[in-house]
């Protein structure tokens, strides 16, 4: 089938990779502008520009260009914009999501389904309408969240689990699409406000904003990153929500123990290895 692809993030390079190998003819990948990635001023493609470059297939940054290619279908994998009714009247999309819709519409499925506490997520393919994620249903699949697992490798199964749908449901004619049904919930992208360690929170809400590998607090007047860490009862003799005892900090309901962190400018190390060197008096805290 002669496809247009339209995506921008890593998450989106193996299905763009699997659609090539299962034989479609992707004329076009319409993908983010370059940008600064890093500390220097130089600009870098997206991840997906960069595997189409390397796959030989065109790449334009004007979604309009979609209406110049010879393709009979459009798919959309993180792409980061909405596409207009006006588009998909003359070019009909279908979009792979990372969740199971309806819940979890929206720019940060993976990482609100963690925070919520979700002990199932998945991967949904829908037709793409201009409505942000509402379009009916092709296909979905179930995939358990591991407990304590972060949101990289859910992330990573997620693509592997969607990928596979994706190759199989283009493998033939698309089947009726069913419209979604259940209660609908929104994925707003992540404030970096949600990341800091507010330690008056219960210790199950903070464990899960550590697995998505942002969290951070502050220690002496500089940011700790905390990269792993366990729910534990509340440490005795650690009365105040931030308080250290041992390895454990006190939190508004039990105790959160650190097993790696990341001290302002140093490399991740296990948080028994920073203790020693921090030397935390008694009493001192978050």
């Amino acid at each position: 089938m002669r496809l247009v692809y339209l995506g921008t993030p890593a998450l989106a390079v193996p299905p763009l990779r699997a659609l090539v190998d299962a034989g479609h003819d992707v004329v076009l990948a319409v993908s983010g502008p370059d940008r600064r990635r890093g500390r220097g001023p130089a600009r870098s493609a997206s991840p997906v520009k960069a595997e189409a470059e390397r796959l030989g297939i065109r790449v334009a940054t004007k979604l309009e260009q979609v209406l110049e290619a010879d393709a009979a279908l459009g798919v959309v994998v993180a792409y980061g914009h909405l596409v207009p009714a006006a588009v998909l009247a003359r070019l009909p999309m279908l979009n792979l999501h990372f969740s199971l819709l309806p819940r979890w519409r929206g720019a940060a499925p993976v990482q609100r389904a963690i925070l919520a506490g979700d002990e199932v997520t998945g991967v949904s393919i829908m037709a793409l309408v201009p409505e942000l994620d509402a379009g009916p249903l092709y296909v979905s699949a179930p995939v358990v969240i591991e407990p304590g697992e972060h949101v990289r490798p859910l992330q990573d199964r997620l693509v592997e689990v969607g990928t596979r749908l994706l190759v199989d449901v283009l493998g033939g004619p698309l089947p009726v699409p069913r419209p979604q049904e259940g209660e609908v919930t929104y994925a707003e992208k992540l404030a970096p406000a949600e990341l800091e360690l507010d330690w008056r929170r219960p210790a199950v809400e903070l464990e899960r904003v550590v697995r998505l590998d942002g969290a951070w607090t502050t220690w002496r007047g500089r940011r700790l990153r905390v990269l792993d860490a366990e729910v534990v009862p509340t440490p005795a003799g650690a009365a105040a929500p931030g308080q250290l005892a041992a390895d454990v900090v006190a939190t508004g309901d039990g105790g959160l123990r650190l097993r790696v962190v990341q001290p302002e400018g140093k490399r991740p190390m296990r948080a028994v290895t920073w203790l020693r060197g921090a030397r935390p008096g008694s009493g001192q805290g978050f």
